[in-house]
């Protein structure tokens, strides 16, 4: 199970990192994480993909930054994909953003809360991009074959499953680990979201909270399992972050924790596919 981005392959055994700010807060920003990203999956061998939002619709709060919109957020997608040589996602919330957006970007992300929107699977499917789909909170694994189908069905055969967590109570998220096999056994290579998996929904009042100290366990605890990719927000200074402040990693404290989740990885791959 793999697909392709560019030069870059998703599934056979390797290991890929999709990984960014969590909305676009400016230009600079995004290139300096863009550059450190690249630079630190260049000297692991690990595929990377810059990820970052141009808007953030889901905010608790109606006074939260979302972005800077469409618009500007696709510009300064561009600047960074072609200044630091890297492919690029964006996650869509309308049907009517997908092809904009797809020729701008290399892969469309769909977010947990809208993965059952049958007319926004559908226009990620019909722009020819590949399309990662985090399971919702509220969905079991098994219940994403219905969402495969509707990517299939639509003309999408690129396709990323991505584990971020489900509802445990009120503001609480958990991780059963047999869902990553059982995302894996609708056909698909799965990924392992590292950082949103640890949220608090609404625990902070207007804002999300999370419990980011637990994130080198549990993305250990994935790569033994077993994953094809690994998602990780990083910013340079997360508690000044705008968005996910409490959920986005150190810049700083990726490249270590990729290092111990590269060698976790390699030891639960069969040789075969490695």
């Amino acid at each position: 199970m793999s697909f392709s981005i560019g030069s870059l392959t998703i599934g056979d055994g390797g290991l890929a990192l999709i990984a960014g700010p969590c909305v676009i807060e400016s230009a600079d920003l995004c290139l300096e994480v863009a550059t450190a990203l690249r630079d630190a999956t260049r000297r692991l061998g690990i595929p990377y993909i810059f990820k970052a939002s141009f808007d953030k619709a889901n905010r608790t709060s109606i006074r939260s930054f979302r972005g800077p919109g469409l618009k500007r957020g696709l510009e300064i997608l561009a600047h960074v994909r072609e200044t630091a040589g890297v492919p690029a996602l964006t996650d869509i919330h309308e049907a009517w953003q997908a092809a904009p957006a797809a020729e701008v970007v290399d892969m469309l992300q769909i977010p947990a809360f809208l993965a059952r929107q049958t007319d926004l699977l559908a226009a990620a499917a019909e722009t020819g991009r590949p399309v990662n789909v985090k399971k919702a909170q509220f969905m079991a694994p098994w219940d994403m074959r219905s969402v495969v189908t509707k990517l299939e069905e639509s003309g999408c055969r690129s396709i990323l499953l991505t584990e971020r967590g489900s509802c445990f109570g009120y503001n609480n998220l958990v991780v059963d680990f047999r869902g990553l096999p059982q995302l894996r056994a609708l056909g698909h290579p799965v990924c392992y979201d590292a950082t949103h998996s640890l949220q608090q929904p609404g625990s902070a009042g207007t804002e999300t909270g999370a419990q980011r100290q637990y994130a080198p366990h549990l993305l250990r605890a994935a790569c033994a399992v077993g994953v094809d990719a690994l998602f990780i927000e990083a910013h340079p200074d997360p508690a000044r972050a705008l968005s996910d402040a409490a959920a986005q990693l150190p810049l700083a404290e990726v490249e270590p924790l990729l290092r111990q989740a590269l060698a976790i990885h390699r030891l639960a791959t069969p040789e075969s596919a490695q």
